[in-house]
């Protein structure tokens, strides 16, 4: 089974220095059939204004994946972290027992843009960690891009759940395959351009969520990127 949610029927919120959709229900924005899929709670497709930012608020017992995709976005926390991501570069903060962060707009010219993704962790009450690497567009390219994992995936940067986030970019008619476990779900989304998912067709800003099906074949129709994700289910 694949659902594909269309890009304009996510939530969109425009608070001025921010203009944010939300994939599920966050914040002021509930909807009690619409609360997660699988281990993803929380996918947030942020444009921030230059300048502008969150002040800092604290997170507990998530782990939280911030995807830069155009601009500069500077983290602070309570730990003594401290950088600034840019296209092409992961980041990944598990907040365990407790952990308090900032993230602004680095820029003061330029907006950024982004994708933060909270997962819900395997255990609670971990140690706060944090880690930041960058993934250039020819690692991801014509692939499936593994960056993120539960210490299953040589080269990733590892989070406190089963989960595997993949990155990738691909030219027309390219394309990749993904093979799953068994009782696991999917998300897709579709960053830039178009693609093919299992004979539906997804363009920049869908989201496919993908249940029972362990074969995953994608084709670009264009220049396109996206990010996949294989998740446990949950309660």
């Amino acid at each position: 089974m694949i659902k594909v949610i269309k890009s304009d029927e996510r939530h969109v919120a425009d608070f001025g220095w921010l203009k944010t959709r939300w994939h599920f229900s966050f914040d002021q924005y509930y909807d009690p059939s619409n609360m997660h899929w699988g281990a993803l709670r929380v996918f947030n497709d942020d444009v921030v204004q230059p300048g502008k930012g969150f002040g800092r608020h604290p997170h507990r017992d998530m782990e939280i994946v911030t995807y830069v995709l155009e601009g500069e976005l500077e983290h602070q926390d309570s730990a003594g972290n401290r950088g600034v991501i840019r296209p092409g570069e992961v980041q990944v903060m598990s907040a365990g027992t407790g952990i308090q962060h900032s993230e602004s707009n680095h820029s003061k010219e330029r907006p950024v843009h982004f994708l933060q993704l909270w997962i819900l962790p395997r255990t609670d009450g971990r140690k706060p960690r944090w880690e930041q690497r960058e993934f250039p567009r020819q690692a991801r390219a014509a692939k499936l891009l593994p960056v993120v994992s539960g210490g299953n995936l040589s080269g990733t940067m590892v989070i406190n759940q089963d989960a595997e986030i993949y990155v990738s970019a691909l030219g027309p008619g390219e394309k990749v395959r993904h093979t799953s476990r068994r009782n696991r779900k999917a998300y897709l989304f579709v960053i830039r351009g178009r693609i093919n998912l299992n004979g539906q067709a997804l363009a920049a800003g869908d989201q496919g969520r993908i249940a029972d099906e362990r074969q995953l074949d994608i084709e670009a129709a264009e220049n396109s990127e996206l990010i996949l994700l294989d998740l446990p289910e949950v309660e």
